[in-house]
């Protein structure tokens, strides 16, 4: 069977499925040191209809496909471990719908998070989700994901009303709607927020937005340790202000961000804050932050009104991760993504500290701290076995710390292939009844076979 060709026969465009093999060994791989694997065929669907066709002929000659977006997962969710069909999402970019007065946006699934905020501005709304990089809102619902803004608008989780997905038999579901709440039924909206392409393929989402703040403020407070730095983040928090961004980033992570983005912060644990609100209580924050910073031994506080000094000070920190991965390019980056109850967070942080130094490991900590989800990064060459047992280790160490605090194995990057193995001891017996939803929305285990159950 000439599969490529029946594909095409599929779509309305032809060139929308390739076998070339740059663009297979490119939908193939992530971020992660997971061993790549390339698809035997790539489709770029242009509409829900079209996803339909495609998991039809599949589900019918048991093709796997691995839903793709723009491949930025750390756990290697895309990585198509049977071959089969990527299906890469990125031509359907269309914001279909923005509602500013209900507070809600209905966008297909290859819209980028940037993409969307940049046409929500006009509007005076935006979406708060940022998880660093300019993901796919498909992606970033697949694998429910967080960022910055989490401690104040939550995660992806709580900020999608809806979905509309194809099942493997090609079925389309559509969950939710454009309530900000409903009792009907199970919450299948939910079901597949953070599923990974295992259980559907997501084509549309309604989702929340905001209105934009009245007045930000941006500050770095920096810290003689990380044990400082982190008692600091727990004692923000438990303060009770409405605080929106507590980010740490240790003296490696910060040294690392001056080489790469030409910064010059002091090469200390640090923490990057914003506040959100009217202009008097965002300065009765920052003020209270400031003396909450000092007791931990911080210096002044360096505060930001001006727009483009904010987002300076956001792009050093959304760009860490590449920064890292600049310290060692012939690499690959490998993350641990702990999260663990506020009141437990500095000591967790140590932990990862002295897990790493008995390791002989060079890593960087940062995180975002506010809401307890931390990452212990370092790179790993994955054709060392030596090194790769190493990461192994550490991040087995470090997420048994975790758990023995009632955290989680992951607070945002998701199970995918490299956290499988801690989701029963995490979770117990409801892995059972994940694996029966499974096979009952996928019987034959077409869609991205290998992750999050195995």
């Amino acid at each position: 069977m000439d599969v490529v060709a029946r594909l095409r026969d599929l779509v309305t465009d032809p060139a929308a499925v390739s076998d070339d093999d740059d663009v297979r060994e490119a939908h193939g791989r992530d971020i992660s040191p997971h061993p790549p694997r390339s698809p035997e065929v790539v489709v770029f669907p242009s509409a829900t209809a079209e996803i339909q066709a495609v998991l039809r002929f599949a589900g019918e000659h048991r093709l796997a496909v691995v839903p793709f977006g723009l491949g930025t997962s750390v756990e290697g969710q895309v990585i198509p471990v049977e071959g089969g069909i990527s299906l890469d999402l990125s031509r359907m970019r269309e914001i279909l719908d923005v509602r500013p007065d209900d507070f809600l946006a209905r966008v297909q699934a290859g819209v980028t998070r940037v993409q969307l905020n940049e046409r929500l501005a006009h509007e005076g709304v935006f979406f708060p989700v940022d998880p660093g990089v300019d993901a796919s809102i498909g992606g970033m619902v697949g694998t429910n994901a967080s960022g910055t803004n989490a401690v104040r608008y939550g995660v992806m989780r709580d900020n999608v009303l809806g979905v509309e997905a194809v099942l493997a038999d090609g079925t389309i579901l559509r969950t939710g709607g454009m309530a900000v709440k409903s009792s009907a039924g199970y919450d299948l909206t939910r079901l597949f927020v953070g599923s990974e392409g295992t259980l559907g393929v997501i084509s549309e989402v309604t989702l929340r937005i905001h209105r934009l703040p009245q007045f930000v403020m941006a500050a770095r407070a920096v810290f003689p340790d990380l044990h400082a730095a982190a008692h600091a983040a727990t004692r923000l928090i438990q303060s009770g202000m409405a605080i929106a961004r507590v980010e740490l980033l240790d003296e490696v992570t910060i040294a690392a961000v001056n080489a790469y983005s030409g910064t010059a912060y002091p090469a200390r644990p640090t923490l990057f804050l914003e506040f959100s609100g009217s202009e008097v209580s965002v300065r009765h924050d920052v003020a209270t932050a400031e003396r909450i910073a000092a007791a931990a031994g911080a210096g002044p506080l360096e505060a930001e009104e001006d727009e483009e000094a904010r987002a300076r000070l956001w792009d050093a920190r959304h760009h860490a991760a590449l920064a890292i991965m600049a310290t060692a390019p012939a690499k690959k980056l490998m993350s641990t993504d702990v999260c663990v109850p506020v009141s437990a967070l500095a000591d967790a942080v140590a932990e990862a500290r002295r897990v790493v130094e008995a390791e002989g490991v060079t890593c960087a900590i940062l995180g975002h701290v506010g809401d307890g989800n931390y990452h212990t990064v370092f790179m790993v060459d994955p054709d060392d076995e030596a090194e790769v047992a190493r990461a192994a280790r550490i991040n087995a160490e470090i997420v048994r710390f975790a758990l023995s605090r009632h955290g989680t194995c992951t607070g945002e990057h998701g199970i995918g292939l490299g956290k499988r193995a801690y989701l029963r001891e995490e979770r117990g017996a409801a892995v059972d009844a994940m694996q029966a939803i499974k096979r009952a929305l996928d019987p034959n285990g077409i869609l991205n076979p290998g992750k999050v159950l195995g």
